[in-house]
C-alpha cells in the first residue's frame, strides 16, 4: 500500500506558479491591519504622565504610569510629559553659563520702597500639575511663568525699602512672591505649580555702588558698637546689681544688730529699773562693782595702804610685765 504525500507549501507555490500581485496584497492587508491595531499601545514610565487627543480633542486629560491602549494614529494621539521634573526660568537675565562666556549675565532693574533702583535676578522653579492645560492651555508657558513672577517681584520690592532688600527681607520676600505668583498662575491655568523662587543677585547700579557699600559698612559698625555696647552693659549691670544686693544686705543687717543691741540694753537696763526699785543701795553697789570689774583690767593701779604707803614691788612688778610684753610684739 502505497502513501501519497502532499507537497510542502514553497512546492505548491512553484507548482502552481507566480501569484499575481492583486492576491498578494489581499493576504498583507490583514497582517497590516493587526500591525496598526497593535500600535495603539503606549508605555507611560513612572515619572511621566500622558494625554491622549482623538482627532485634535482631549479625550483622557491625565494617563498615569503604567501599559495603556489608544486608537491608532491618526485617530489618537498620546504626548507624553515627566510631570516630576523641575523646570526653571530666568528673571533679570539669563544663568550664567562659563562655556558660553557669559560670566555675569545683565540684571532686571527694580524700584524699591524709597525710591532706589536695585538691579535683581531671581530664578523660580516649577513643574507640571496640569498635563492637558500645560500642552494645549498656554501657547508659551515659561513666558507666562516669568510674567508672573515678575509682576509680583515689582509690586513686593515696591513696598520694601532698599536697606531691607539687601539685607533682613530676602527671604520674606521670595516667600511672598511665590504665594501671589502662584495665585495669579492659577487664573492664567498654565497647568505648572510653582516649586520656588530664588533672588540669586541684589545688587545696587554700579553707579551708586560705592555710596551703598560705604552705608553697608558703616551700618555694620553701627552693630558692632551696638553688640560691644550691650556686652559692657550685660557685664556692668549684674555686677552692680550684685554689689548693691550685698550692700543692702549688709545694711540690714547692721541695721538688725543695732537693733537688736538697743532692745536687749533697754530689756537689761528695765530689769535693773525693777531690781533697783526693790533694793536700790544693793543695786547700786552692785552696779558700781561691776562697773569696777570692767574699767580696772585696762588701767595701771598704784595700789596704797591706809597708811599712805605705796607698795613698790607692785609698780616694778606692772612694769615688768608691760617691758615683756613689748618685746614680745617687737
Amino acid at each position: 500500500m502505497s502513501t501519497l504525500l502532499s507537497p510542502q507549501p514553497e512546492v505548491a507555490d512553484l507548482l502552481e506558479g507566480p501569484r499575481p500581485p492583486g492576491k498578494r496584497r489581499r493576504r498583507l492587508w490583514p497582517w497590516l491591519f493587526a500591525l496598526w491595531i497593535v500600535s495603539g499601545t503606549f508605555l507611560v514610565s513612572a515619572d511621566q504622565q500622558a494625554v491622549v487627543t482623538r482627532f485634535g480633542a482631549v479625550t483622557s486629560p491625565r494617563v498615569l504610569p503604567g501599559i495603556h491602549y489608544a486608537l491608532p494614529w491618526p485617530i489618537d494621539s498620546v504626548y507624553k510629559l515627566k510631570v516630576h521634573q523641575l523646570r526653571r526660568t530666568v528673571i533679570g537675565g539669563e544663568i550664567p553659563d562659563t562655556v558660553l562666556g557669559r560670566i555675569q549675565p545683565a540684571s532686571s532693574e527694580f524700584l524699591s520702597g524709597d525710591q532706589n533702583l536695585l538691579n535683581v535676578r531671581v530664578v523660580a522653579q516649577y513643574s507640571v500639575s496640569e498635563p492637558k492645560d500645560f500642552l494645549f492651555a498656554t501657547d508659551d508657558v515659561d513666558r507666562v511663568v516669568r510674567t508672573a513672577v515678575e509682576s509680583e517681584l515689582v509690586r513686593r520690592i515696591a513696598r520694601t525699602p532698599v536697606d531691607d532688600i539687601l539685607t533682613t527681607e530676602k527671604v520674606a520676600i521670595q516667600n511672598d512672591v511665590l504665594l501671589t505668583a502662584q495665585r495669579a498662575l492659577d487664573g492664567y491655568k498654565p497647568g505648572v505649580v510653582l516649586s520656588s523662587i530664588n533672588i540669586e543677585n541684589v545688587t545696587p547700579p554700579a553707579e551708586a555702588a560705592d555710596a551703598f557699600r560705604g552705608v553697608a559698612g558703616a551700618r555694620a559698625d553701627g552693630i558692632r558698637l551696638v553688640n560691644q555696647a550691650e556686652g559692657y552693659a550685660n557685664d556692668l549691670i549684674p555686677r552692680a546689681l550684685g554689689e548693691a544686693a550685698q550692700l543692702t544686705e549688709q545694711a540690714q543687717a547692721y541695721k538688725d544688730g543695732k537693733i537688736n543691741r538697743a532692745a536687749g540694753d533697754a530689756a537689761r537696763f528695765e530689769e535693773i529699773a525693777a531690781e533697783y526699785a526693790k533694793a536700790p543701795k544693793v543695786t547700786t553697789t552692785r552696779a558700781y562693782v561691776e562697773a569696777m570689774e570692767q574699767i580696772l583690767p585696762k588701767l595701771k593701779k598704784l595700789i596704797v595702804d591706809s597708811n599712805g604707803n605705796l607698795d613698790l614691788t607692785v609698780v616694778r612688778r606692772d612694769d615688768a610685765v608691760n617691758n615683756a610684753n613689748g618685746a614680745a610684739q617687737k
